[in-house]
């Protein structure tokens, strides 16, 4: 970014719009640029508060009749070559007398060495300003930056660190601002009296903050690993190949980092704990995408910027898991919303899949979905997902150790249950509908005050009509459709098929 903000500087554009909330970091960044490539300029920096002011001079002067807007700009109009920060100037850059002023400021800048950087957090640039400006994100800090405030805090401590402990802080605190590495090296030194490996955990709390404050994901922290998943066995089996695929090693030897997967199935068959159990198997972060935070109708262009937001986010953090639970709802209406909702979810599906087909951070996108039909077809095309999974109904086999699995999270000894007699009493059912069922059988013995047996559990079977009996049509488009067009999750079926091939 530094690079390009150089070479722009240098070219001397008139505007340039420079996204960041690391204001300081920000403005040393442009002073080193601006002493390198134009040593006879000047930095100025306006804020709402004090109106313009000259960076890197020791007793700062207040510039007069420079705090409202059209002030500022007018002055900077009248003043000799320099660079002319303005710090949060997006609640007034709309204004009718703003954007002229800009205007004409751009206009006045032609041959004279003088440029204008917008320097805020969030970015709103009026449809008048969209052919002058440029947009540039102010990148996150980077381990070079990071090493050099995890040394200020070891000198202050006095505490040696070894190389590995060194990398694995600094690691942890990739995605977060300068002043937040700061604060959560502070905060491990004042709760553990010194730095070390074993406050990596303190610094991820910091990210877990991080996505609160974000809004649109969510941290899942899970504690289920991938045995709490009966069956599936060829999905577990392609999942835990990969489990060193982000590692340096793959890279080496010449791996590409994987892009996603799609999961289709059942309602109830454990798409979801496949996903969230993924993060424990790889030691990846596990971030939510909510779709319905992301839309915001309170302001045109709003919910295109909370999805940037958040994908910019789930890459400050990376290597990261990001979860799309139900798909086939989150962009159900992507492919038309121009009648209703003006083209938002048009534009927002066409975000997601440009950022998908062209991103490079190592976010591996986790999408399940219960409904193909309402799937764009343009999700479906090989490149967006490295692989599509099909999870189907249980076998009977896969019951079995879908009700050993429950069984045993409730009770330790399971051996008075027949499993083999529960997985086939319960054909058609989901692994949903099979934990479910232990609980009904378990609150109707504990009413009676007593242990809950094989019988009670049969009884909550018999009492359940399952999904695959109520939607049998929905269930039998699904399995045709997937036979030939997405890879089984069940080693018996994808076995089958390998033979039948």
């Amino acid at each position: 970014m530094q690079e390009e903000l150089s070479v722009l500087l240098k070219a001397q554009y008139p505007l340039i719009y420079l996204v960041t909330s690391e204001e300081e970091r920000a403005e040393q960044a442009v002073y080193r640029i601006v002493q390198e490539v134009t040593r006879h300029q000047r930095l100025f920096v306006w804020t709402v508060t004090h109106g313009f002011r000259e960076y890197g001079v020791a007793q700062q002067k207040t510039h007069h009749n420079t705090i409202s807007p059209e002030a500022a700009i007018e002055w900077v109009v009248r003043q000799e070559p320099g660079i002319f920060i303005f710090k949060d100037l997006h609640p007034f850059i709309s204004s009718p007398a703003v954007t002229r002023w800009l205007r004409e400021a751009i206009a006045s800048f032609k041959g004279t060495e003088k440029a204008i950087i917008l320097m805020s957090p969030y970015q709103e640039t009026p449809i008048e300003l969209e052919k002058d400006v440029v947009v540039l994100d102010f990148a996150l800090p980077d381990l070079v930056t990071l090493d050099g405030v995890l040394g200020q805090q070891l000198g202050k401590s006095r505490h040696a660190l070894g190389e590995d402990s060194r990398e694995k802080l600094l690691k942890a605190a990739l995605g977060l601002t300068k002043d937040e590495a700061e604060k959560v090296y502070r905060k491990a030194y004042v709760k553990a009296g010194q730095l070390t490996e074993g406050e990596v955990e303190i610094v991820l709390s910091e990210k877990k903050q991080l996505i609160r404050r974000n809004g649109i994901l969510d941290y899942i922290e899970e504690d289920e690993t991938i045995r709490a998943v009966g069956g599936l066995e060829e999905l577990k089996k392609w999942l835990t190949q990969r489990s060193d695929a982000f590692t340096e090693r793959a890279r080496e030897y010449g791996l590409p980092q994987p892009k996603g997967m799609l999961i289709l199935g059942v309602p109830g068959c454990g798409k979801s704990l496949i996903a969230k159990t993924t993060s424990r198997l790889w030691g990846l972060p596990l971030l939510r995408l909510d779709m319905g935070r992301v839309y915001d109708g309170s302001m045109v262009g709003r919910s295109e910027a909370n999805l940037r937001n958040a994908l910019k986010t789930a890459e400050s953090i990376s290597p990261a898991i990001l979860f799309i639970d139900e798909l086939d709802k989150a962009f159900a209406g992507g492919a038309g919303s121009g009648d209703s909702d003006g083209g938002t979810s048009s534009r927002i599906f066409g975000s997601f899949l440009t950022w998908m087909q062209e991103k490079t951070s190592p976010v591996f996108v986790m999408a399940t979905a219960n409904r193909v039909d309402r799937l764009p077809g343009e999700f479906l095309r090989k490149g967006r997902f490295d692989e599509i999974f099909f999870v189907d109904l249980p076998s009977s086999e896969e019951r079995e150790a879908i009700f050993r699995i429950h069984l045993h999270k409730r009770r330790k000894d399971t051996s008075r249950f027949d499993l083999g007699e529960l997985a086939r009493t319960s054909d058609g059912f989901s692994g949903a509908e099979i934990e479910q069922a232990i609980v009904a059988a378990m609150y109707e013995a504990f009413a009676q005050e007593r242990e809950f047996n094989q019988l009670d559990i049969i009884a909550a079977i018999k009492s359940t009509l399952p999904l695959s009996r109520t939607m049998v049509e929905q269930v039998t488009a699904l399995r045709d459709w997937a036979r030939q067009r997405a890879r089984p999750a069940s080693a018996s079926v994808a076995e089958y098929q390998r033979l039948e091939f």
